[in-house]
């Protein structure tokens, strides 16, 4: 068997005024996961797209302000039974497990560079509290922080390579980060692999080839005059790229 493609558009890109019925539009249009990006708006780079979002305008530093939190979750799980693919870029990824567990979100994905003294604790509690966990890294940290992660006592069953760094929109893919979803693919042939920034048409070739079954694309897929064609180009390219696993 080969590990399953999982397309999961980044609902980052959608219309939030009308979240709803753009999570049922992607899952119509053949998308496997909802990719929810939820950022920690103390930190400037996280800010610095997302102030727009944010009603009223706050700083960040008197409230733990959040692009998409749990309040924005709960509210969408009522309308969907899809998987929420729950990408954390916060500090303290600790202190929102039960939060989104109560909320409904089904994956937990943490970055590596913020619990590297926690991490197998944290993972636990994820497990226990009904999510999958996953961990991410940045572009500027070493594949090799998260093998451990991935060979744990409860070990994460996803890893997600950034292609961008976080917290800027409109960056390029960048292709060096395949060498990581490679090293993964080799190492790991039955690992959800994800990779997320600047994935579309162009790019999907290079990320499938290298190992990437699970695709988050935004702006590709939104902004596309015809959504649906690029998630079947994305999970055909994955599919046609992935190797028979005995």
């Amino acid at each position: 068997m080969a590990v399953s493609p999982k397309i999961a558009p980044s609902m980052l890109s959608s219309d939030f005024a009308n979240l709803a019925a753009e999570a049922k539009r992607m899952i119509d249009l053949g998308a496997n996961w909802l990719h929810m990006d939820i950022m920690d708006c103390t930190k400037p780079l996280a800010c610095f797209i997302l102030t727009p979002l944010l009603f009223p305008l706050q700083d960040g530093h008197f409230v733990p302000n959040l692009t998409i939190g749990a309040p924005v979750i709960k509210s969408l799980r009522k309308h969907t039974n899809a998987y929420l693919d729950c990408h954390l870029m916060v500090t303290n990824p600790m202190d929102y497990v039960e939060g989104m567990a109560k909320a409904g979100a089904s994956g937990f994905t943490f970055h590596v560079e913020v619990a590297k003294e926690n991490w197998q604790e944290l993972v636990e509690k994820i497990k226990s509290s009904g999510m999958r966990p996953g961990v991410a890294l940045k572009p500027g940290t070493p594949v090799e922080e998260v093998y451990p992660l991935v060979e744990g006592k409860t070990p994460v069953e996803m890893v997600l390579v950034m292609t961008v760094e976080p917290g800027f929109g409109g960056q390029k893919f960048m292709p060096n980060m395949m060498d990581k979803v490679r090293a993964l693919r080799h190492k790991y042939p039955t690992l959800d692999i994800e990779v997320d920034g600047g994935l579309g048409p162009s790019t999907i070739d290079a990320a499938a080839a290298a190992g990437a079954n699970c695709i988050v694309a935004g702006s590709s897929v939104f902004g596309a005059p015809e959504p649906g064609d690029v998630i079947s180009l994305l999970r055909a390219t994955v599919e046609k790229a992935q190797p028979i696993i005995n």
